[in-house]
């Protein structure tokens, strides 16, 4: 099966090192990505949640840049920063066949929350979109570290896989 290109890092060294270039820059990606334009996945339209603003942009682009399970204390994130430019094409191209996409559900402090997730296997790059019923947001997107981790989520795929062709049976 032929992978799936990904476009090129974003790196802060493409910008002589000066930080408030490289994140107006990438600031710049999600923004046509995610903000100018209206991005749909599988028919259905992305939201974006905007709000609480942090540093003047929209609580998604933190999310998507920053790491840490604080929500009021993250972290800018090089590398999530570097592969801004992901997560847009891999919601656009979901039905790919090397892209391994699968729904989820999470316990969390608003209650149940429907995600569904892209995973780019060989560069261990996952998207996150919560399912809202009739939108969906871009929730967050990140590299996976660990094997344990990456194993961890290609087994909740290949259980989802399993689940859905029992459904149809």
């Amino acid at each position: 099966m032929e992978i799936y290109k990904l476009l090129d890092l974003i790196e802060l060294n493409d910008f002589g090192g000066d930080v408030v270039k490289y994140l107006d820059a990438i600031y710049e990606v999600f923004k046509q990505d995610f903000i100018d334009t209206k991005p749909t996945f599988r028919g259905i339209r992305l939201g974006l949640k905007r709000f609480p603003l942090v540093e003047n942009k929209e609580y998604t682009f933190y999310h998507m840049t920053h790491d840490g399970d604080i929500e009021h204390d993250r972290t800018p994130d090089l590398r999530r920063m570097e592969r801004i430019a992901w997560p847009r094409p891999m919601i656009d191209d979901s039905l790919h066949p090397y892209l391994k996409v699968w729904r989820n559900t999470r316990r969390g402090k608003g209650g149940t929350k429907k995600r569904i997730l892209i995973l780019h296997e060989e560069e261990r790059y996952l998207v996150i979109l919560e399912d809202r019923g009739k939108y969906i947001l871009p929730w967050t997107a990140y590299l996976i570290k660990g094997k344990r981790q990456l194993a961890k989520h290609l087994n909740e795929y290949e259980s989802y896989k399993k689940a859905e062709a029992a459904k149809k049976t």
